[in-house]
């Protein structure tokens, strides 16, 4: 099993509907934030998964608890607060990425403290930690203490996913995830993220300094320009993105982190030594399986993750 750590919200997507009077909006909201993407994904792609998160007890928590139940992610590791729900209000550019407007402040998937904290029995094989909870409080210093118990003791996976409008204070991000770093045992990281966090700097050198760490593998994820993988034991080397019509690339990059997790899964190499055996044309077919997932997600509309089926 998997635990996956962080916010879940509501995205609002903006209708292209006619309406009658200018001043109206038409929003379509669908569940979202990328730990509860990810934990979705793992699910579909037939992996157990848990999330361990805060849900309002509104009527947006309400249905992100029965989405989850629906997907079949555990509950085990879910709070409920006397919080409202996160909002993303997302506006998709004509290239199809998505631009976030977060109203969170105070929020319920913000709450976690460390008293909230699980204990881990041996059946969670690994954690995942990522976006806009890294940064944010309490839960901000609520994962990094789960991060800094379990570190070593089963396999971290990291995706920054920057997210400047829920905390905008790049410092900040640039300092948490130098932190976290130091802990994970895999990292995926768009190249956008790069150049927010090390804006100047050589993406080489700075990838090159996380695998002098704990970590043995970073995927660098580069839209239309396909993804890298940068390993400690074997080199780097890219493979191109698939030709699909977007839709959108919302969910793109969870896609690609919960495939890159459901592969190891799959393989019975979902652990600290399992990724440090993994051959080079292991870690190609990992990649290449991570690439095929994120293109299924970009030909619909929003974070609608592909199940395993549609991968053979």
């Amino acid at each position: 099993m998997y635990l996956v750590c962080g916010e879940a919200l509501f995205d609002f997507f903006s209708s292209e509907e006619a309406i009658p009077q200018a001043a109206k909006v038409n929003y379509r909201a669908i569940a979202g934030g990328s730990p509860f993407n990810v934990a979705v994904g793992l699910r579909r792609l037939g992996v157990d998964a848990g999330l361990f998160a805060g849900l309002s007890e509104d009527f947006l928590g309400a249905r992100l608890r029965q989405v989850l139940q629906d997907e079949g992610v555990r509950n085990d590791y879910l709070w409920t607060f006397s919080a409202p729900t996160t909002l993303a209000m997302v506006a998709v550019g004509a290239d199809g990425s998505p631009h976030y407007s977060f109203r969170g402040e105070g929020c319920a998937d913000r709450q976690l403290q460390r008293e909230h904290l699980p204990t881990l029995g041996p059946e969670v094989r690994g954690l995942h930690v990522g976006s806009f909870s890294l940064v944010v409080q309490p839960i901000a210093d609520t994962l990094l203490a789960l991060v800094q118990r379990e570190a070593g003791q089963r396999l971290i996976s990291l995706d920054p996913n920057v997210r400047l409008n829920p905390q905008p204070d790049i410092h900040l991000w640039r300092q948490r995830i130098g932190e976290l770093v130091a802990y994970a045992d895999l990292i995926k990281v768009s190249d956008e993220d790069l150049s927010l966090l090390y804006p100047g700097q050589a993406v080489e050198s700075v990838i090159g300094g996380w695998l002098q760490q704990r970590c043995q593998l970073v995927f660098l994820t580069r839209g239309g320009l396909g993804a890298t993988v940068f390993s400690r034991a074997h080199g780097s080397w890219s493979v191109p993105a698939r030709k699909v019509t977007i839709a959108d690339t919302v969910g793109a990059g969870d896609t690609f982190q919960a495939a890159l997790i459901a592969w190891l899964t799959e393989q019975g190499l979902d652990s600290i030594e399992g990724l440090q055996s993994l051959s080079r044309e292991q870690i190609d077919a990992q990649l290449q399986f991570a690439v095929a997932a994120a293109a299924l997600t970009c030909g619909k509309t929003g974070p609608d993750l592909p199940y395993r089926q549609q991968l053979r």
